[in-house]
């Protein structure tokens, strides 16, 4: 920076740049020497009409300052007195030359001083004169500073005076050296009231509104479609269940059924199961075998069928050995959602996740919020499995009812989830039959909040390895009434 003001300028054509004499005149924008280069002068004034500063642009486009800036307005801002009806603000000198051009240089136009990355303080030091027009209309480069800069600056002006212009090429000057300046005022006129993100008018969703509900992707438990109307993209579901309840078994009936019934292309991310394992009881959920027992009766040549026709480019598994960091496992489900289409995930578990950070409260937070993020941005369904605290009287494994405060994260888990499930079974029933019956609740329901409190009791045929609905009617704790009315699935 140089305190010492340039002299000896002249006024030109910029002809490069499409920029007419007269409107270097009339913004004082002059050519000039500076230690021996020939450069742009851009002249900058403080509020009572002094020349504080110049910026000085060189023929590589950088830039030094001479004289003082701080107590500069915004380019250009000397021209035109407040309480018009528009001002427009660019990014740069050269595009608030361009700007004015185009609309004759009659109205009024500005620059900030520094950039995108000066912008928000730019026009917070200018905020009282912007504010006297009755539209603001910024008008920075279509690039991703420039578009946030544009956002942050509109946040300071009062609610429907800020407008955010768009444009079909990088910046005002682009357009009009290509001959487009009449798009300059389209975009200007066609500016749109800033509006933050996430803020919706009732008109944009009114068509929406009348569509009828849909029912969404359906469980292979018809029961469970109906109280929850099935599955929405977007969601995710929590399942929390003690050890040996059959979790497993719920999960890899429900991939099975996505892929065969449905036709739905599956990510399989079972972090304490290897994928070899995985594949064995998807294959015996298909064949109704259970290939993961190995004196169960089963050959080889049916494992062998059922994995070939279940190999159909549908299944996707994350070997997870050395490698368990939400950051990971995020990346790789954006991965096999753009690049291989996969719309249904399943992780398992959860708390493996954060079992590696300091504050494991805390990092669950975070990770549900990302990953509540990550299933509405890119469409797609989240299963995922939470360990379980020890609950205060009867453990889980023998039958102690799954309550939402079980659930590690609990607090994360139920703000973030659509919908929590809570798997019980009692391994230790005197009845052989009952020890073998997964009671399904419902602890969660945002979608209607009816299903709230529901429960559905899934019986195991221990030949198939299948669950299937059934109907129990428990009397007093020494010998419930067992009745299974139901047929396997």
């Amino acid at each position: 920076m140089s305190r010492e003001l340039i002299s000896g300028g002249e006024y030109r054509a910029l002809s490069k740049r499409g920029i007419t004499e007269e409107t270097c005149r009339k913004f004082g924008y002059q050519i000039g020497h500076f230690k021996d280069q020939l450069v742009h002068i851009a002249p900058y004034y403080d509020d009572e009409g002094n020349l504080t500063a110049q910026k000085v642009r060189f023929a590589d486009k950088t830039f030094t300052v001479t004289g003082n800036m701080k107590p500069a307005l915004l380019f250009g801002q000397n021209l035109w007195s407040g309480g018009g009806r528009k001002v427009v603000i660019t990014e740069g000198e050269i595009d608030a030359l361009s700007v004015s051009q185009v609309q004759g240089n009659k109205w009024p136009v500005v620059s900030i001083q520094n950039g995108a990355q000066s912008a928000k303080k730019a026009l917070s030091a200018a905020l009282e004169w912007l504010t006297t027009f009755e539209e603001v209309v910024l008008m920075f480069d279509m690039d991703e500073p420039g578009r946030e800069a544009a956002a942050a600056c509109a946040a300071l002006f009062p609610p429907g005076k800020c407008k955010i212009a768009r444009l079909p090429d990088k910046d005002p000057n682009a357009l009009l050296m290509a001959g487009k300046g009449d798009e300059i005022i389209t975009a200007i006129w066609q500016a749109q009231v800033y509006r933050p993100d996430g803020v919706v008018a009732f008109k944009d969703i009114k068509e929406a509104a009348r569509r009828p509900i849909e029912m969404g992707l359906r469980w292979f438990c018809d029961r469970l479609t109906k109280l929850t109307y099935g599955r929405r993209w977007g969601e995710v579901y929590a399942f929390g269940a003690g050890t040996g309840i059959g979790k497993t078994d719920f999960l890899t009936q429900q991939i099975t059924f996505d892929v065969t019934e449905l036709g739905q292309k599956v990510g399989v991310f079972f972090l304490e199961q290897m994928p070899t394992e995985t594949a064995k009881r998807l294959a015996g959920k298909f064949a109704k075998r259970r290939f993961h027992i190995p004196d169960d009766g089963w050959t080889d040549a049916e494992l062998d069928e059922a994995l070939d026709k279940l190999d159909q480019d549908m299944l996707f598994f994350y070997d997870s050995f050395g490698a368990t960091e939400w950051s990971v496992i995020r990346e790789t489900i954006r991965y096999l959602a753009h690049s291989e289409d996969v719309k249904v995930f399943y992780i398992d578990h959860l708390t493996a996740l954060a079992a590696a950070e300091d504050d494991e409260r805390k990092a669950l937070e975070q990770i549900m919020a990302e990953m509540a993020a990550l299933a509405k941005e890119l469409g797609i369904i989240i299963h995922l499995v939470s360990h379980l605290a020890t609950p205060e009287g009867k453990p889980h494994e023998e039958g102690g009812r799954v309550m939402i405060r079980h659930f590690k994260g609990s607090r994360a888990i139920g703000f973030w989830c659509h919908y929590m499930f809570g798997l019980e079974r009692d391994q230790q029933h005197e009845d052989e039959r009952l020890r073998a019956v997964t009671t399904f609740r419902v602890l969660k329901d945002r979608y209607t909040g009816q299903a709230t409190g529901e429960v559905i009791y899934l019986g195991y045929e221990r030949e198939t390895g299948m669950l299937y609905e059934t109907s129990i009617e428990f009397g007093d704790e020494a010998g419930s009434d067992f009745k299974d009315e139901s047929a396997p699935f």
